[in-house]
């Protein structure tokens, strides 16, 4: 039986795990201790920071793996590289891990290798923040290197704005330094693929849902496949392939944030893993293979297949709540009912788990994928999900509506 070892075990890597089960895998989870659901389902456990480069290199070869890989998460990702250098195990190369990891890096490669890209500068204190933010032009974005999920990201409109965006994102950072980047219009997009031998060999761009609250911006869904010309389309593949270039990406899913403003496209940054928020579910969905069985058979050295014709379009939203607070109650029966209608519905906790009012992509609470382009139709569809809910005593789709 092959072995592969899995980095993390949160929500967004449990379907990672049941997949590699159910393909007749040992899988070997790792990840920091926790109320993770991904360890009660593995073969074996480690409780290591994922980071731990060096520990899970020695777990790696104690246990003889045949692989390694993640889902989602970025923190992982420099582990997964270090691992598959050492073990000759087929993976990300770890320098390019490396770029993909940290912003700043990653904008130097994509200058270097003629992406479309913002302009942005590294800074180290907020003397340096404004001075950066004055010669790109205000508007301009303050970010963490190392963060995802749109964790620790300030719009900053004037200098005035610059010290609370910088301590907002120094404090999400294990970096001494962030990010000032120019701020890009158009509307932005994702783009998910794998890479094999250096080359795309499958890429699906997808439109996103984003919620803008007072305070925060947080992506809450994605919808599949993208509309867009033939053109744009051929300029974000071409695109996409000059980044996953000049990062050095190789043997791994890919995921992208991306401008398009008119036929102008523009790479915000790429991950050397695939995306969160339902995006392998929707994939699979919506081209008509398993995506998290393609990236386990890449992982184990395997020939990979995909289909790059969108044969079902879907879409997907978060189940998110406004506060924090117990569940109390949830209808069983009517997110059954729900179900039967073609409806796909996760809730990540059960009755008595304590969840967190929304602020990024990491606060959710479940999520909800409908075979559908007509967002009005998930929209009814979320409510009446929403209404099956109660936290502390409270229905979430009236705490929605204030």
């Amino acid at each position: 039986m092959k072995k592969l070892m899995i980095l993390g075990a949160g929500t967004y890597q449990v379907p990672l795990i049941r997949t590699a089960r159910r393909m007749g895998l040992y899988t070997i989870v790792v990840s920091i201790p926790g109320d993770y659901h991904g360890f009660s389902i593995a073969d074996k456990v480690y409780k290591m920071d994922t980071r731990d480069k060096e520990g899970i290199l020695e777990a790696a070869k104690k246990e003889k793996i045949d692989g390694i890989c993640t889902s989602g998460t970025d923190v992982a990702v420099r582990t997964i590289g270090y691992v598959c250098e050492k073990l000759g195990l087929c993976g990300i190369p770890y320098e390019a891990a490396g770029i993909v990891t940290d912003k700043a890096k990653m904008k130097e490669a994509f200058l270097r290798g003629g992406v479309s890209a913002a302009k942005g500068t590294k800074v180290f204190d907020v003397a340096e923040a404004k001075m950066a933010s004055a010669d790109l032009g205000y508007p301009v974005v303050i970010k963490p290197v190392d963060s995802s999920g749109s964790r620790g990201i300030s719009v900053v409109r004037n200098e005035q704005e610059v010290d609370l965006a910088f301590a907002h994102a120094i404090k999400r950072s294990r970096q001494n330094y962030v990010l000032v980047e120019r701020f890009l219009k158009g509307v932005e997009i994702g783009a998910d693929g794998f890479v094999c031998n250096g080359k795309l060999i499958f890429l699906a761009p997808h439109g996103k849902f984003i919620y803008h609250g007072e305070n925060i911006t947080v992506p809450v869904g994605h919808v599949f496949p993208y509309d867009c010309s033939e053109k744009v389309e051929r300029e974000i593949a071409r695109q996409m392939q000059a980044a996953v270039s000049a990062a050095g990406l190789d043997h791994c899913s890919v995921n992208a944030d991306i401008f398009v403003d008119g036929e102008q496209v523009s790479v915000i940054e790429i991950g050397g893993r695939t995306g969160a928020t339902c995006i392998p579910e929707l994939i699979s969905m919506c081209y008509g293979f398993d995506f998290y069985e393609q990236m386990i058979k890449s992982a184990l050295g395997e020939p990979v297949e995909f289909s790059d014709v969108p044969k079902v379009p879907c879409m997907a939203k978060l189940l998110l709540s406004p506060v924090s607070g117990t569940i109390t109650n949830v209808d069983v029966k009517g997110i059954e009912m729900l179900c039967r209608e073609g409806v796909m519905i996760d809730l990540d906790y059960p009755v008595g788990h304590h969840v967190f009012a929304m602020s990024d992509g990491t606060d959710r609470i479940g999520h909800v994928i409908s075979a559908t382009q007509d967002e009005r139709k998930l929209d009814e569809i979320m409510r009446q999900v929403r209404s099956c809910i109660w936290i502390d005593g409270r229905n979430l789709e009236e705490i929605w509506n204030g």
